[in-house]
């Protein structure tokens, strides 16, 4: 790819936040009215979710980037006559699992090889609490599954992992169940499900770490902005705060305190940013990030921050090491079952190009300063690995080589586009 012969400068906007736009996919579809979704992330994740409320009989078009939803109701969405596939999308699988959960019909539901191994059993646990009956491979905790809803009783459930899917599952499901349905969650994740719900005017209240939902009549179509993507916006920050010479402004990205875990890790390894331009919309905060090369230090990270920034963690350790000192990553073992065990991927990828890093039982431990010298590695088919070689590659003595760049399509369809419109070759 690269080499050490580029530096960062320029002004960019990144695609819609993914899981801000699965959702309004979601509850676009079962409101009543038109709602139209400005900023969508056309990526293949997101499509996935478009596509399953298309074969349940929901009118969705795309003009530009904005995509239109003729909503169905609650009680409007028919039973598809083909399986839903889902694709490499964890989020379209447990969310559309809470809210299958809750309709009069049957459902197959299926993914790619990725998926297929991805534990479910965290989401399907307390749906079969609330009266779904499941059928699937060992006692459903994996995909392919088949699903009978409807007759949901809501529940009060201690969410035991801290996830934000199966938090939302649970909230889709208590939209049809009987009752109220409350969630207890360990400690705060991503709250884009509540704030959506309320913006869709689903009855809901949150109190702390405890999130109550009624079942609704109906909800009301409204018009949703979609920020830009701030972990699709690390790995361009990070790019810009590791190569000499870098400044970098990135227009319009979503700015929710629960997803903004990698900003605070900046700060504490010496990264130089400021936020401009901030404003609220629909409940998410949205502004400006401009960023300027400065040396790093290495940090601890761990505990309460880690959800919110769970997804940032491969290119937070290649900043790691460039940066000064020791960093520790600790309390991820969330990582595990993300698209590939991401501990062992980032570990297996930044020695192969020469860092010193070691993989530890929930994270990773990494000695920085090491000059990075290339090499040939996998992308293991993760969006999130393969945009870390790539920003890799920026700062390696030698040449990368890997496998395969297509996944990034998941998340960052123009990943490349934009990367290279920021780029500047050195001038000696």
């Amino acid at each position: 790819m690269y080499k050490r012969k580029y530096l960062i400068k320029g002004e960019l906007q990144v695609p819609g936040d993914k899981s801000i736009s699965h959702r309004a996919v979601i509850l676009g579809s079962i409101a009543n009215g038109r709602t139209e979704i400005v900023n969508f992330l056309d990526s293949e994740d997101c499509m996935r979710t478009v596509e399953a409320f298309r074969l349940m009989g929901v009118s969705i078009q795309k003009n530009d980037n904005v995509l239109i939803i003729d909503g169905k109701g609650l009680h409007g969405l028919v039973e598809p006559t083909m399986p839903l596939y889902f694709g490499n999308s964890g989020t379209t699988a447990r969310l559309m699992l809470g809210l299958l959960s809750g309709l009069p019909f049957s459902t197959l539901v299926y993914g790619d090889k990725s998926l297929t191994k991805r534990p479910m059993e965290r989401v399907i646990k307390p749906l079969q609490q609330m009266g779904v009956q499941t059928i699937g491979r060992k006692e459903s905790n994996y995909l392919p599954l088949a699903l009978r809803g409807g007759s949901l009783t809501g529940i009060t459930y201690n969410i035991p992992v801290k996830s934000a899917q199966v938090k939302s599952a649970l909230l889709l499901a208590g939209l049809l169940a009987n009752g109220k349905t409350t969630v207890i969650e360990q400690g705060q994740t991503r709250n884009h499900s509540e704030n959506m719900l309320k913006a869709f005017g689903a009855s809901i209240e949150v109190e702390d770490n405890m999130i109550t939902i009624d079942s609704s009549m109906s909800l009301k179509a409204t018009d949703v902005y979609i920020p830009g993507d701030i972990s699709s916006a690390a790995f361009l920050l990070a790019a810009a705060a590791i190569i000499p010479g870098s400044n970098l402004v990135i227009k319009n990205v979503g700015l929710n305190e629960t997803r903004t875990g990698f900003l605070d890790v900046l700060t504490n390894m010496g990264g130089l940013y400021t936020l401009s331009n901030i404003r609220d919309s629909g409940g998410e905060t949205i502004g400006d990030i401009s960023i300027t090369y400065n040396e790093l230090t290495g940090t601890v990270i761990s505990g309460e921050i880690v959800p919110r920034l769970i997804d940032e963690i491969p290119i937070i350790a290649l900043l790691a090491t460039q940066a000064k000192g020791k960093t520790i990553i600790k309390d991820a073992s969330e990582l595990r079952v993300k698209e590939t065990d991401r501990i062992h991927a980032v570990v297996d990828v930044l020695t192969k190009l020469g860092a010193n890093i070691v993989e530890t039982k929930d994270g990773m431990e990494i000695v920085g300063g090491t000059n990075l010298t290339g090499g040939t590695v996998s992308s293991y088919d993760d969006h999130r690995i393969a945009m870390m070689i790539v920003i890799a590659s920026l700062v390696t003595t030698d040449i990368v080589k890997v496998d395969e760049l297509q996944s990034i399509a998941i998340s960052y369809p123009r990943f490349m586009q934009d990367l290279e419109s920021v780029l500047r070759k050195y001038v000696v």
